[in-house]
């Protein structure tokens, strides 16, 4: 339960900087948005960790698959930059929802990890749900369509890496080093980014909370893998279409269609199967 709490909130906070991304996107180009919202995001967690933390903040057990981690969410987060440029919020965010069902069919073979009935039940719904948001004629650009597929790939490999690693590193080492692998990658691409009109005291602003919102997100996302496994976790992380469908309404005025809410009711659904899932006892060896 804990794991999913954390994850709930963790949504919450990436919906925020989905939307915080999608707003400045109108005025500003992917590359610069995303490099300010890492460079923040690594200053943020160096000013409030590292005084503590000291050289626990950088020490990893296993530094590759923490690089190639950091690669993933690098990379995803460009895709999903620019799908939001032509992609409403809570339909990018449906299609990402892919990712979750690639987690659950995964993480038995990868990772040893248990699916069950409801595990499956709670997957398919949601799945189902998604496709109902996402279905084909509600006139999604074919481009931003694409562009979130690879980006579902690649979120996959990295939701299953932060279960992996969760065991041997810490959360604030992953976090980091996610964090500062984007401003570095992202920061060197800055003189041909840096292009645009000035912005105003408010974008100022939008521009440093998706680093901020961005990082407590995935604080809280990867320490939730600590209390839940990712067979529990991929069908909860549904529940950023509640939030995608209401930011999407009050700062671009998107209502979304009788089906979207069909879909967003299945979402639930799922969830609630899942928290059920988490409160059956475990079977012992013996029995």
């Amino acid at each position: 339960m804990r794991g999913i709490v954390l994850t709930l909130i963790a949504l919450f906070f990436f919906a925020s900087m989905d939307t915080t991304i999608k707003y400045l996107a109108e005025s500003y180009n992917i590359p610069l948005i995303v490099a300010i919202r890492y460079i923040v995001n690594t200053l943020f967690i160096v000013a409030i960790f590292a005084p503590r933390q000291g050289k626990t903040l950088i020490k990893t057990q296993r530094t590759g698959l923490v690089l190639i981690r950091a690669a993933s969410l690098t990379i995803m987060s460009l895709l999903v930059g620019f799908a939001l440029k032509v992609m409403p919020v809570a339909e990018m965010i449906a299609i990402s929802f892919l990712s979750p069902l690639l987690v659950a069919l995964l993480a038995r073979p990868l990772l040893g990890e248990t699916i069950g009935f409801l595990g499956w039940l709670a997957t398919l719904v949601g799945f189902t749900g998604v496709m109902f948001i996402a279905q084909p004629g509600n006139g999604l650009a074919t481009s931003g369509i694409m562009l979130m597929l690879l980006a579902v790939i690649v979120n996959t490999f990295y939701q299953l890496l932060s279960r992996l690693l969760a065991a041997s590193e810490t959360t604030l080492a992953l976090l980091f080093y996610a964090s500062f692998f984007g401003a570095l990658v992202f920061g060197l691409t800055l003189p041909w980014a840096w292009y645009g009109m000035k912005p105003s005291h408010l974008q100022l602003v939008l521009f440093i909370s998706t680093g901020i919102t961005g990082g407590i997100g995935h604080y809280l996302f990867t320490a939730a893998y600590r209390y839940a496994p990712a067979t529990v976790i991929a069908p909860i992380t549904y529940f950023q279409l509640l939030w995608a469908g209401l930011f999407g309404w009050l700062v671009f005025n998107h209502v979304p269609s009788s089906w979207s809410i069909l879909g967003m009711i299945l979402v639930i659904a799922s969830g609630f199967i899942m928290m059920l899932k988490t409160r059956q006892p475990v079977p012992s060896k013996a029995a």
